[in-house]
C-alpha cells in the first residue's frame, strides 16, 4: 500500500505489545501516515532506542512507550489517565497481545490456564475499550482485534490461544452491535502463522524449517502485510466493514492443502521424452 494515500496526521493510535512483531509493525504502518503512536510492553520487553530509530527511518512521529500488563486492570487505568494529561483522544485501539501456556495433552487443561488466556488474549479488547471511554469520554473509532485462524484450524498446542480468540471474535460481533450508536468500527484480522519470535516460542525453532518442505516462502504472511490490512480498515475508506472476523491470507487458506501440495509436486517432476 501506498503511504503517500492516506494521512493519519493528528491521530493517536495505541497498540498493545506494541513493540515488537506484529504490533510493533502496526505502530510503523500507521506512523508513516503521520499518526502518533503509543505502544505499550510488559516487564521491560522492547528496545527503545532500536524502536526510535525505526519510526524515525520511516519518517514517523516519535513513538510513546509505556509499560503495561494488559490482564492488570490498575495498569490499564494508569496508562490512560497518564496518557489524558497529553492527549484529547484515542483514535484508533488495537488489541494485540496474546498469551497462553502451550498444551501438550488433555490433562494439561485447566480452569485457571483458560481464564488466564482470556485475561490476556481477550478480555484487553473489552477492558481497553471501556476505560478509554471512562477516561477520554468517547470510544475509539476505530478497534482492531488480532485473531489467528485457532478458532478453525487446529495448531500444536494452541488449544487455550484457539479458545480464547473464538471468545474474542464472538465479542467483536457483539460489541459491534452494542456501540453502534456510537459510530463504532470494530473488526478482527486472522492470518495463518507468521514468522515471528511468538511463532519461534509457541511452536519451536524447527516448525519453519519443517514447512519449508512443504509451503513455498511466497504462501507465509510477513507482519507488514498483516498491519497494512489493519491499517486499511481504519481508512474511513471501510467504514461499512464492520463486526467482520477478515482473513488475511493471500487465499492460502483455500488452496493450501493436500491437494495443492500433490499438484504443485507434479508440476516440479521433470518431464520425460
Amino acid at each position: 500500500m501506498n503511504h503517500s494515500f492516506l494521512d493519519f496526521s493528528g491521530k493517536t493510535v495505541l497498540i498493545t505489545g506494541g513493540t515488537r512483531g506484529i504490533g510493533l509493525e502496526t505502530g510503523l504502518s500507521f506512523g508513516k501516515r503521520g499518526a502518533l503512536c503509543v505502544l505499550t510492553y510488559r516487564w521491560g520487553d522492547h528496545d527503545a532506542e532500536g524502536i526510535y530509530a525505526q519510526f524515525e527511518k520511516v519518517g514517523a512521529p516519535k513513538p510513546i512507550l509505556m509499560e503495561a500488563d494488559v490482564a492488570n486492570a490498575e495498569d490499564t487505568k494508569a496508562l490512560l489517565e497518564e496518557l489524558k494529561k497529553s492527549m484529547d483522544k484515542i483514535d484508533i485501539f488495537i488489541s494485540n497481545v496474546s498469551s497462553a501456556m502451550v498444551i501438550n495433552c488433555f490433562e494439561d487443561y485447566t480452569l485457571k490456564g483458560l481464564k488466564q488466556s482470556i485475561s490476556y488474549s481477550t478480555w484487553p479488547m473489552v477492558a481497553y475499550t471501556q476505560e478509554i471511554e471512562r477516561v477520554f469520554g468517547a470510544y475509539p473509532k476505530y478497534i482492531m482485534a488480532v485473531s489467528s485462524t485457532g478458532p478453525t484450524d487446529y495448531s500444536i498446542g494452541y488449544d487455550y490461544v484457539a479458545a480464547s480468540k473464538t471468545v474474542m471474535e464472538v465479542f467483536v460481533k457483539y460489541i459491534s452491535y452494542r456501540l453502534r450508536e456510537h459510530d463504532v468500527v470494530i473488526n478482527a484480522v486472522r492470518s495463518r502463522a507468521i514468522k515471528t519470535k511468538s511463532l519461534e516460542a509457541t511452536f519451536g525453532k524447527d516448525l519453519y524449517e519443517f514447512a519449508q518442505k512443504f509451503v513455498p516462502d511466497s504462501y507465509w504472511i510477513q507482519p507488514e502485510e498483516l498491519a497494512e490490512a489493519m491499517v486499511g480498515l481504519c481508512s474511513g475508506y471501510c467504514d461499512t466493514i464492520t463486526g467482520q472476523i477478515i482473513t488475511v491470507d493471500k487465499g492460502t487458506n483455500f488452496f493450501d492443502n493436500l491437494m495443492e501440495i500433490y499438484t504443485r509436486t507434479q508440476k516440479s517432476k521433470p518431464k520425460t521424452a
